[in-house]
């Protein structure tokens, strides 16, 4: 087991691997991943969202305990998060002063490790990289729309899921653990709002991926988010929002007025 981040200092970024509260600086993060030997204390640097993908997926409806009545999906129900969404850990989450009623969606996120265009589920589970924690922030109006009719939506999450700031993700990136059987808790000013396992996803890690490649090449470097537990509630100006996910650790972000 390895755990991974990105960082920033003296206007430079890079990956490095933490260890005892140090990053050690290294090269080529999907290959042999070399240490360049330089090495920084953590608190000197600027840490940095853990992954630069050139694609941001999701899967919706992953968990019966969300479905809250609705039926199975029979293929995972997947859609994209701009990658301008993404932000780190202890960044903002910051509401468009029109968003009324923006969850919180604790969930695994899945970083790709290798190339993947039509792979098998043993390929796809070959092709992780690690995993990290995310919060996939969805602004319900937008999403539903408004009364029976659903007044309002939008064509396209674009803004329900994909607003800047939408996308935490992090601290960082950890290899070597079992995607399939991690537990996830999601917690609201301390308070505990969503507690589940990944042993839970109606379709696996590898089963999304999977599925996913058929039609969209996968780059290492892509994330996926996973799908969360659960029932959600809207946030507010002032929360504080923690995913912590077993093995990888905490991603916390308070959530501010725009």
């Amino acid at each position: 087991m390895a755990v991974y981040g990105r960082f920033e200092q003296d206007g430079e970024t890079a990956w490095g691997e933490l260890e005892d509260g140090w990053v050690m600086e290294i090269r080529d993060i999907f290959g042999l991943r070399q240490r360049t030997g330089r090495d920084f204390a953590v608190g000197a640097v600027k840490m940095l969202p853990p992954c630069e993908p050139s694609k941001v997926l999701a899967v919706g409806q992953n968990y019966a305990s969300h479905l809250q009545g609705r039926p199975v999906p029979t293929v995972p129900p997947i859609f994209y998060k701009p990658v301008s969404c993404i932000v780190g850990t202890e960044a903002e989450i910051v509401l468009p002063p029109d968003a009324t009623d923006a969850h919180y969606e604790g969930e695994l996120v899945v970083m790709v490790g290798k190339r993947l265009r039509n792979a098998s589920k043993e390929e796809a589970a070959e092709a992780v990289f690690g995993l990290t924690c995310g919060n996939d922030v969805s602004e319900r109006v937008w999403q539903k729309g408004k009364g029976p009719d659903g007044a309002g939506k939008d064509v396209q999450w674009w803004r329900a899921k994909g607003c800047d700031t939408f996308g935490p993700v992090g601290p960082w990136v950890v290899t070597g653990l079992n995607p399939d059987n991690l537990r996830l808790d999601t917690r609201v000013n301390g308070e505990t709002v969503q507690c589940g396992r990944t042993s839970e996803l109606i379709f696996s890690v590898a089963e999304v991926l999977a599925f996913a490649s058929r039609y969209v090449t996968l780059e290492p470097g892509d994330i996926l988010y996973t799908g969360t537990p659960g029932v959600t509630k809207a946030m507010k100006p002032g929360d504080v929002v923690e995913v912590e996910i077993e093995g990888i650790g905490v991603l916390r972000n308070r959530v501010v007025a725009g």
